[in-house]
């Protein structure tokens, strides 16, 4: 999957904590430095047990949560066509950050070292006391190690080689320029949208309702044509000049081979945390969710066509209480196997199938890229599930989606992804192809779900194995490896040390001391 697709969101160190009621200073870590990448057309299952954190994972990438550390970058649009005000603000502050990059990258360098003494400090000690103590100091720096990369990624992201530069003050004021122009750009898209937007209604109103005013119709394609010739064709034109400036600027550091050395950091990814509400309203049609219950989900007194609908008119795509928009949406309910003449109905008056295909249209209305399910099939019969799925399964392939497909049930999973992602407490402790999470688990955890697969073959020599206890407090953890209170493997290093995550073999990752040793 790694090798011939891009990613289309890279997570990072991705944390989302909720404060404890009544008790300051407590909180409940849904989410404790998650780190994966989502790829174009893929199907991720995430799989943990209840309480594992995988629906505030699947929120929190959304920002429908507001994200409390950590990167979630977004590749679906360009920095250059969204704009956001957070990268002004970088560039504004061009020296501060670059110089925050560069002690990032020194700490870093100063934590691998002493990593590495520490690991050698306790392969040569036979005091039991001692190697706890070493063991806590490494542990110290693993986090520090962490906090640090994530730090330096995040500037040298948008910086790139810059952060390496001489003359700060005329690179800001070079990519401050630039950034002015892409803002420029994205407000003269805005204005045209909803320009577009009358100009289709007329005609639509002219071609199948033998109504509106054909001189009107002249009248806004005349305005249209001239504003993208006039407005748009002048911003794009200031924005492609002060680009060809960054370039020129970048091309007097070619011989520069600290320049050139991070200038492979830059990418043009959006950190949807970083986005302001509007910024991120503005990329909501790209990321949609389908929500667990289809009867809470929905609201009664919209009826199907409203719901439906509601996305494509809010991003300025369709007007209310038209035959275009009828049109349209009978069309998205087709595709979900709703027939057009439930179109009036109320949300009470259908199966929870049927529901939940009510669900799956109004978030394909506004033709997003990815989707997050979130347990879309638990609340429905198993005859109904296999429809749901196969639904699903169908849309990404007609639409080319990329879903995040978030269930406790391994059957599930296993049938409709591509990747698995076991969650535990917040993180994630293997990452690997569906076949392989199957055919090889790695984790001692994953192999206890498994192990609990539900199965006719009686010649099955796999033991179940029984996860004794409950999942331990999010709001206060176990030290070392979370695991350690359940793990039928755990030696003394889970007790004290976090694992670290690693590819064990291509694309297989885990966290576990046991490969680690």
């Amino acid at each position: 999957m790694e090798n011939n697709k891009k990613p289309l969101l890279s997570i990072k160190e991705l944390k989302m904590y909720f404060p404890v009621r009544g008790k300051r200073g407590l909180f409940v870590k849904a989410n404790d430095g998650v780190s994966l990448n989502i790829y174009e057309g893929e199907t991720l299952g995430v799989v943990g047990e209840s309480g594992c954190g995988k629906s505030t994972l699947g929120r929190t990438l959304l920002q429908l949560y507001n994200q409390t550390d950590g990167q979630t970058i977004y590749y679906g649009q360009s920095l250059e066509d969204v704009a956001p005000i957070y990268v002004l603000d970088i560039y504004k502050n061009l020296e501060k950050k670059c110089a925050r990059a560069k002690k990032g990258l020194e700490e870093l360098e100063k934590l691998e070292a002493d990593f590495a003494a520490l690991e050698r400090q306790i392969g040569d000690s036979t005091d039991k006391d001692k190697r706890k103590q070493l063991y806590t100091k490494m542990n110290e720096r693993n986090e520090k190690k962490r906090t640090a990369t994530a730090d330096f990624l995040a500037i040298v992201r948008l910086v790139g080689g810059f952060y390496a530069a001489e003359n700060y003050a005329e690179a800001s004021q070079v990519f401050m320029e630039y950034y002015k122009t892409c803002l420029d750009v994205k407000s003269v898209n805005n204005n045209l949208t909803k320009l577009r937007l009358q100009v289709a209604e007329l005609e639509y109103s002219l071609e199948n309702e033998g109504g509106g005013d054909p001189a009107k119709l002249d009248t806004l394609r005349a305005r249209l044509d001239n504003a993208v010739k006039s407005d748009l064709e002048k911003a794009k034109a200031a924005r492609s000049q002060k680009r060809a400036a960054v370039e020129a600027l970048r091309a007097r550091y070619k011989d520069n081979a600290e320049f050139q050395k991070y200038e492979e950091y830059r990418d043009d990814g959006i950190d949807l945390s970083l986005l302001k509400t509007n910024e991120m309203r503005h990329l909501r049609k790209d990321l949609q969710i389908i929500f667990q219950d289809p009867y809470s989900s929905l609201n009664p007194r919209l009826t199907v066509g409203q719901i439906v609908s509601e996305g494509p008119i809010t991003h300025n795509e369709l007007r209310a209480k038209n035959e275009r928009m009828q049109t349209y949406v009978t069309k998205v309910m087709d595709d979900c196997g709703l027939a057009p003449y439930m179109i009036h109905r109320y949300p009470h008056q259908f199966s929870g199938g049927q529901r939940q295909r009510i669900s799956i249209a109004r978030a394909l209305s506004v033709k997003p890229k990815f989707v997050v399910c979130d347990e879309a099939v638990s609340a429905l019969d198993v005859s109904i599930q296999s429809q749901i799925i196969n639904l699903l399964l169908d849309l990404r392939e007609k639409d080319n989606l990329t879903y995040m497909f978030i269930s406790h049930d391994l059957s599930v999973i296993k049938y409709i992804s591509d990747r698995v992602a076991v969650m535990y407490l917040g993180n994630i402790v293997e990452l690997c192809s569906s076949k392989d999470l199957f055919e090889n688990p790695l984790h001692p955890y994953t192999e206890a779900l498994l192990s609990a697969i539900p199965t006719t073959d009686l010649e099955r020599d796999k033991e179940m194995i029984i996860l004794e206890g409950d999942i331990p407090s999010p709001v206060n953890p176990p030290k070392g490896c979370k695991f350690n209170t359940r793990c039928r493997e755990c030696m003394d290093i889970c007790f004290e040390v976090v694992p670290v995550w690693k590819e064990q073999t291509p694309g297989h990752y885990v966290a576990c001391h046991k490969y680690n040793e």
